[in-house]
C-alpha cells in the first residue's frame, strides 16, 4: 500500500513483484502553497468585482488579519516552544493572508488604471481622440455585430494606449491603459496584418468597457492604421517562424493544414468551423490552445523525461544530459526554451501557466532538488496572480490550472489504482489522467458551454499517442521552415499523419449521436455536474469489483453514445409520441431560422435549409432518425438558413448540397471559392468540400425525385451559365431573399410549397411565371411569416396547413399579424415553431394532420 513499508509475506502468500517491493514509499503531498494560491485567487476575483477603494480596504484588512494570525501562531512561554518556532499551519495561514493582501493591493492599482484613468471621462461621453498605442496581441477577425454571415468585416485588437490627445485640450496625455480596439469597414486588412509590439497612431472613438472588464475603454477605428514603429526584432523573428510553418503546411491534407499550426503554436486561423466544433464536442480543443502538454514534450526531448521530476535522472535522459552538460547548463537551456515557447505561442493564460511551471522545474533542476508537482502548480498560479490579477477571472487559466492539478493528484492516484488491478503501467496512467481531467474540468466548462462531452475521455485516450509525434515534428518543421523550406516541408509531411489521426478521432467522436449531452449552464449547472461526476466515480469504483455490473454499464454507455435508431426509436417513440406515425415533413425548431425536413424513406429525408445552429438541426434530425440525406437545399445564403449546415453533415450520408444561382457571373465564383474568406457562400463551399459532398446550383424547371418525394424548382429562373436569366428580374426583385429557391413538392400524395424568404416582388414574378400553380396542402410561409407577403399568392395556394418557422421573442415581429390574418382567411391551420416547437405534418393529401410535439391537431378539411 502506498506510504507503508512492505511487510514480510507469509509462506503461503503470493510473492510481490520485485518492482513493487523495491518501490520507495510515496512522499506525502506538499500542500503548503495550495492554501495561499487558493486564497489569493478568491481575493483577486472578489476585489476585481468592486472599486479601487474597496480593494485597498480589503488589502488593509487582510494585512491586519495576517498580523493577528502571526501573533496567535507565535510560540508560548515555554523555552522549548520558543526554540521550536511558530507552528507550520500558523505560518501557512499567515502566508495565505499576506498573499491575499498583496493581490488585493495589485487589484486596487489595476482598477485605478482601468476605471479612474485619463480615458474614463472621454469614454463616458464617447469622445473622438487621437491615440498612440502598442499592439499587445494578435489581431482577430470576427463578424460585425448584427451583420449577416456574409459580412465578416470586423477586426479586434488588444492594445496598450500610451498617449492620447483630445481636441482642444492641449498636449497629449501620457498613460498606460489596456484598450480593446474594434475596426469595421474597409481597412480591416491593414489592421489584421499588424504584429504584437507594433506602435500605431489612429483616430478613434472611445466608449466605456463592460462592467468587470480588464479594459480602460473600447475604441472604434474606421480608417487605416498609421504605423509609427515596426515590431520588436524578437516578435518579427517569431512571426517569421510562424509564417514559415504556415507556408510548409500549405499543400498538406486540409485537416493537417488546419491543425498543425494550432498544435504547435496555437495558430487556429485556418481551423474550419466544422473541425473546431468537432474538437469542442470531444473535449480535444485544449490541443489547439497551447499549454503544458506541448511544453512538457519539448522539455522532455531536450532535457530528458526525468529532468522535470528528479534532477539526478536528467544526466541520463535527453540530448543535453547525454552531452554531459552540467545541471545548471541544462536548466539554462530549458529556461531559454521556455522563453522561446512563450514568444512563439503568445502569452495566453494556459501558456503563461505552463511557462511558470517550467521555470520552477528548471530552478529545481539547477539546485539539484526534486520538483514536487503540487507545489509547482500552486507556486506558478500564485506568481501569475501576483503579476496579473485579471487571470483570476480567465476561464482559460482556470481550466488550465484545474487540468494540471487533476493530472498530478487524482490522475496519479487513479493510475496507480488501475495498476494494482493488473493494468499495464502506461495505459493505466493514460486512463487515470484522462478521467481525472474530465471529472475536474467538465463542471467548469459546463458553466459557460451548457453541454458536457460523453466521449471526451475515450477521444483523449485515442489521440494521446499521436500528440507527441505531431508536436515534436511540428516544432522541428517550425525551426527549419525559414532556413530550409524543403526540410521543413518534409518534416511537416511526417507530422501531418498523426495530425490527421487526431482530426479523424475528433470528427468520428463528434459524429456519435450521444457525443454530448445538454446540461444547465451557470454555476448551478456546474455544481450539479460536479455532484453527478462524484457519484459516477463512486459507482464506477464499486462496479469495477463486479464484472456483470461493469459489463452492463459498458453496454448502456455504448447504447447512449451510438443511439441505434431501431433501439432508441422503439424505446422513445411510445413514450414521447415523437416522431408521429406517418410523418411526411417536420419544421424543426431551430430558433430564428428555417430547417424543413421532408421524409424520403426509412431513415432518409430531404433537408431544406439548415437554420442558424448546427446543434439544433442535428438534434432534430437525430430525433427523427434521419441517417441519410440525399440532398440538402439551401434556399439562400443568410446565416439563419445556412449556418447550421455542419450539423446536417455531421455523421450522415449526404448526397449533395444545392444552392441558388447568384445574381451575377462575378458572384457565381464565390460558391466555388478555394480560398474561403468567411463569406456565407464560401463557408458553405468549404463545409461541403470538407465533408466530400458535391455542390450544385438550382434552376427553375429542374425536376428531381427521391424515394416518396418528387419536386420541381419554381424559382429563381436561371440561364445556362448559372446566373439569373434576366437582369430585369434581378432589378425587379433584388437581394438574396428574392433569389431564394422556391419548391413545389409532392410527398406521398401531399402537395407542399416552400417559398424560402421570397418577398412580394419575387412572389409576384413567381405567379407570372407559374400561372398554373394549383392549391397546396401545406405551405412553408415565406420569410418566417413576416409582413412582406403577396396575399394574392396566399389566396391562390389556399393551404390547408401553414408552417411558420421563427424564433420565440425574435426582434423582427415575426410572424406579422397581417400574415396570420391572411392565412386564417383561407382556412389554414397555422403551425408556429416559436410557440409549438418542432411541428409535423402527417398523413396524405386526403387527410393531412398537423402534429405538435407532445400533442396533435387534425385538419378535417377535405
Amino acid at each position: 500500500m502506498t506510504g507503508l513499508l512492505p511487510l514480510p509475506a507469509p509462506a503461503t502468500a503470493v510473492p510481490r513483484p520485485a518492482a513493487a517491493a523495491s518501490r520507495p514509499p510515496a512522499a506525502p503531498t506538499d500542500l503548503r502553497l495550495a492554501l495561499p494560491a487558493g486564497v489569493a485567487w478568491a481575493a483577486a476575483a472578489a476585489a476585481l468585482s468592486g472599486t479601487p477603494g474597496a480593494a485597498w480596504a480589503a488589502a488593509g484588512v487582510l494585512l491586519a488579519a495576517a498580523v493577528v494570525a502571526w501573533a496567535v501562531a507565535r510560540p508560548g512561554r515555554s523555552a522549548v516552544r520558543r526554540r521550536a518556532g511558530p507552528p507550520r499551519r500558523g505560518l501557512t495561514v499567515v502566508g495565505a493572508l499576506l498573499c491575499a493582501a498583496v493581490v488585493c493591493a495589485a487589484c486596487a492599482a489595476r482598477l485605478t488604471t482601468v476605471r479612474g484613468g485619463p480615458l474614463a471621462e472621454p469614454a463616458a461621453r464617447r469622445a473622438t481622440v487621437t491615440a498612440w498605442f502598442t499592439v499587445t496581441a494578435d489581431p482577430e477577425r470576427s463578424p460585425a455585430a448584427g451583420a449577416p454571415l456574409a459580412e465578416h468585416d470586423q477586426a479586434t485588437l488588444e492594445v496598450r494606449v500610451e498617449r492620447v490627445a483630445l481636441p482642444g485640450e492641449g498636449p497629449p496625455r501620457r498613460l498606460r491603459a489596456p484598450v480593446l480596439l474594434v475596426v469595421t469597414g474597409g481597412p480591416t486588412g491593414a489592421w489584421l496584418d499588424l504584429q504584437p509590439s507594433t506602435r500605431v497612431e489612429a483616430t478613434v472613438q472611445l466608449a466605456e468597457a463592460g462592467p468587470g472588464e480588464h479594459l480602460a475603454a473600447v475604441a472604434f477605428a474606421h480608417g487605416p492604421p498609421r504605423v509609427l514603429a515596426a515590431p520588436h526584432p524578437v516578435q518579427r523573428a517569431a512571426e517569421t517562424f510562424r509564417a514559415g510553418l504556415r507556408a510548409v503546411t500549405d499543400r498538406l491534407h486540409p485537416h493537417a493544414r488546419a491543425l498543425l499550426p494550432g498544435l504547435v503554436v496555437g495558430d487556429t486561423s485556418r481551423m474550419p468551423d466544422g473541425l473546431t466544433e468537432a474538437f469542442r464536442r470531444t473535449d480535444l480543443l485544449h490541443l489547439t490552445a497551447v499549454s503544458g502538454t506541448n511544453l512538457t514534450i519539448l522539455l522532455a526531448v531536450v532535457v530528458g523525461p526525468g529532468g522535470l521530476s528528479r534532477a539526478a535522472r536528467s544526466e541520463r535522459g535527453g540530448p543535453a544530459g547525454r552531452l554531459g552538460l552540467p545541471l545548471r547548463w541544462v536548466a539554462a537551456l530549458g529556461t531559454l526554451l521556455v522563453v522561446a515557447f512563450v514568444v512563439l505561442c503568445r502569452p495566453q493564460p494556459s501558456v503563461l501557466r505552463a511557462a511558470a511551471m517550467g521555470l520552477i522545474g528548471m530552478a529545481a533542476l539547477a539546485l539539484g532538488r526534486r520538483r514536487q508537482a503540487v507545489p509547482a502548480v500552486a507556486g506558478a498560479t500564485l506568481a501569475l496572480l501576483l503579476l496579473d490579477p485579471w487571470l483570476s477571472r480567465s476561464w482559460g487559466f482556470a481550466l488550465s490550472v484545474a487540468a494540471t492539478t487533476a493530472l498530478v493528484t487524482l490522475g496519479r492516484r487513479w493510475g496507480e489504482a488501475l495498476c494494482r488491478r493488473g493494468w499495464p503501467g502506461p495505459p493505466a496512467r493514460l486512463v487515470g489522467g484522462a478521467a481525472a481531467v474530465q471529472v475536474c474540468c467538465a463542471p467548469l466548462a459546463v458553466v459557460f458551454t451548457g453541454q458536457a462531452s460523453v466521449v471526451g475521455v475515450v477521444c483523449n485516450l485515442l489521440v494521446e499517442p499521436a500528440v507527441a509525434p505531431a508536436t515534436v515534428l511540428g516544432f522541428l518543421a517550425l525551426g527549419c521552415a525559414p532556413f530550409a523550406p524543403a526540410v521543413g516541408g518534409a518534416l511537416a509531411w511526417l507530422a501531418a499523419w498523426p495530425a490527421r489521426w487526431i482530426a479523424a478521432v475528433a470528427e468520428q467522436g463528434a459524429a456519435l449521436p450521444g457525443a454530448t449531452v445538454a446540461w444547465p449552464s451557470g454555476w448551478a449547472g456546474g455544481a450539479l455536474l460536479a455532484v453527478v461526476a462524484t457519484a459516477l466515480v463512486a459507482v464506477a469504483r464499486r462496479a469495477a469489483r463486479r464484472p456483470p455490473v461493469a459489463a452492463l454499464a459498458a453496454v448502456a454507455l455504448l447504447l447512449a453514445l451510438v443511439r441505434p435508431q431501431p433501439v432508441t426509436g422503439a424505446l422513445t417513440a411510445p413514450l414521447t409520441g415523437w416522431p408521429p406515425a406517418g410523418w411526411r415533413l417536420v419544421a424543426c425548431d431551430v430558433g430564428q431560422g428555417d430547417a424543413l425536413v421532408v421524409r424520403a424513406g426509412e431513415g432518409s429525408a430531404l433537408v431544406i435549409d439548415a437554420g442558424p445552429d448546427p446543434e439544433a438541426v442535428d438534434d432534430c434530425l437525430r430525433d427523427l432518425g434521419v441517417r441519410s440525406v440525399p440532398l440538402v437545399i439551401l434556399t439562400h445564403p443568410h446565416a439563419d438558413h445556412v449556418a447550421g449546415l455542419p450539423g446536417v453533415l455531421r455523421g450522415r450520408a449526404v448526397g449533395a448540397v444545392q444552392v441558388p444561382p447568384p445574381p451575377t457571373p462575378e458572384d457565381r465564383a464565390r460558391w466555388w471559392a478555394d480560398d474561403a474568406d468567411d463569406a456565407a457562400e464560401e463557408l458553405v463551399a468549404r463545409w461541403a468540400e470538407e465533408a466530400g459532398v458535391p455542390l450544385l446550383l438550382a434552376a427553375a424547371g429542374e425536376r428531381r425525385a427521391v424515394g416518396g418525394v418528387s419536386w420541381r424548382v419554381l424559382w429563381p429562373r436561371a440561364g445556362p451559365d448559372g446566373t439569373l436569366l434576366s437582369s430585369a428580374q434581378a432589378r425587379a426583385a433584388p437581394g438574396h431573399n428574392n433569389s431564394s429557391v422556391a419548391l413545389e413538392m409532392e410527398v406521398d400524395g401531399l402537395r407542399v410549397v416552400a417559398l424560402g424568404d421570397l418577398e412580394p416582388e419575387a412572389q409576384r414574378l413567381l405567379m407570372r411565371e407559374h400561372p398554373e400553380l394549383p392549391a397546396a396542402d401545406v405551405l412553408k410561409v415565406a420569410h418566417h411569416g413576416s409582413g412582406m407577403q403577396e396575399h394574392e399568392l396566399t389566396g391562390r395556394l389556399a393551404p390547408r396547413v401553414a408552417v411558420i418557422s421563427c424564433g420565440a421573442g425574435n426582434g423582427y415581429g415575426h410572424p406579422a399579424p397581417t400574415t396570420l390574418r391572411a392565412l386564417e382567411a383561407v382556412g389554414a391551420t397555422v403551425l408556429r415553431t416559436d410557440r409549438h416547437g418542432d411541428v409535423a405534418v402527417a398523413g396524405g393529401g386526403d387527410a393531412p394532420r398537423a402534429v405538435i410535439r407532445g400533442s396533435s391537431a387534425s385538419d378535417d378539411r377535405g
